[in-house]
């Protein structure tokens, strides 16, 4: 799927040129994974056609690609810093998330029962959700007094249980990037955009970077039933990855992560504005842990992209009184961390967003006509 032209110098941390980046842009001859290289730009379609062979080939100095020069604060068209890489996901990694699910669960999606079922639960569970580690004694046992109480549910298990949630996210260049337009479906009325950090991994399992991402979440779909995960997470424009992808060096971290903030703010044409912030303090999981889960007995020769989860859970009403938040065409959602920049998308429903054209058999065609598929790996 396309993006829009934007400046990414916009996009970017206040210390970009400090850093490095990984990205994909549009040319007129077809997408070109790109390095920002302290200040410097570079195409490196010549030494590596895509994202996922530039970060297994693990030079990323620039060599090998063509230096455009130091970068100008001149529009060009940014995609979705991944490729070939799947785009997966990792959910209910933090109390307040794991609450809300509950709350979705026994609302049955119903938007109107949720104040009431959210009290209860969080009067109960609230404080010690909070504190436990998953997997451990203390989360055995309160798994049992929760059973006790028939306050049980899937989503606690994969909350305090020793095994993460790890789902498909979106299908391979299904992702969208800064600027583009995201997806709701059409027929869902309680939604809600996701904020998170998401990892970059290579093939073997080591995280290189991180990103900004929306894993846009439909809590009706998902509330009914949680067999209904796969149409409330996966569908058209409904993942936004970016701007770029920072490199972790000696400017940037996993400690970054670890200690990140995520800022999330909402305006919408109706003249609505709702801010939260997700704190990666707070999560239940450590983020090496959930790669460590997501490899576990799976491997990913191309890579993957990770989302981490999310504290924010938008309980702000909307409209009446007690529904909480959803989405309106015409929303934008801007997403940022100091040291990962902003992702600012708009709203649209899926069925209406630009259709996804490009898919791996496409862009492998276009890669070969440009002749850059010699010796690739």
């Amino acid at each position: 799927m396309e993006g829009v032209s934007q400046d990414i110098r916009s996009a970017l941390p206040d210390d970009w040129t400090t850093g490095v980046f990984v990205g994909r842009m549009l040319t007129d001859a077809g997408p070109s994974p790109i390095l920002i290289v302290r200040g410097e730009l570079y195409d490196m379609a010549q030494a590596a056609p895509t994202c996922a062979a530039l970060v297994e080939r693990g030079d990323f100095s620039g060599a090998g690609g063509e230096h455009l020069g130091p970068y100008q604060p001149d529009s060009i068209t940014l995609l979705s810093p991944v490729d070939l890489q799947c785009v997966k996901a990792c959910g209910v990694t933090f109390a307040v998330s794991a609450i809300e699910r509950v709350i979705e669960e026994r609302a049955r999606g119903d938007w109107s029962a949720a104040s009431a079922i959210r009290e209860r639960l969080e009067s109960r569970v609230g404080g010690s959700i909070r504190s436990v580690v998953p997997g451990s004694p203390e989360a055995a046992a309160l798994k049992t007094a929760l059973i006790d109480d028939g306050l049980w549910s899937q989503y606690l298990e994969v909350a305090i249980g020793p095994d993460a949630e790890v789902f498909t996210k979106a299908p391979v260049l299904a992702s969208m990037g800064g600027d583009a337009e995201i997806g709701i479906r059409s027929d869902s009325h309680w939604n809600n955009p996701e904020p998170e950090i998401a990892l970059l991994v290579n093939s073997a399992g080591d995280a290189v970077g991180a990103m900004l991402g929306n894993d846009v979440n439909l809590r009706d779909f998902e509330g009914r039933s949680a067999l209904l995960l796969g149409k409330a997470k996966d569908n058209n424009a409904s993942c936004a990855l970016g701007p770029l992808v920072r490199l972790f060096d000696e400017t940037f971290s996993i400690d970054d992560v670890r200690e990140a903030d995520v800022r999330l703010t909402i305006t919408g044409a109706d003249g609505y504005e709702l801010k939260g912030e997700s704190n990666m303090r707070e999560i239940s999981r450590d983020p090496l842990d959930l790669v460590r889960q997501t490899l576990s007995e799976h491997q990913y020769p191309d890579g993957f992209a990770l989302f981490l989860g999310t504290l924010f859970a938008p309980v702000q009403d909307r409209d009446d009184a007690g529904r909480g938040f959803t989405h309106k065409v015409g929303d934008i959602v801007t997403i940022e961390n100091d040291k990962l920049g902003r992702l600012v998308n708009r709203v649209v429903t899926s069925r209406d967003a630009a259709p996804w054209q490009m898919g791996i058999g496409a862009l492998m065609t276009n890669l070969a006509g440009r002749g850059l598929l010699r010796g690739a790996a």
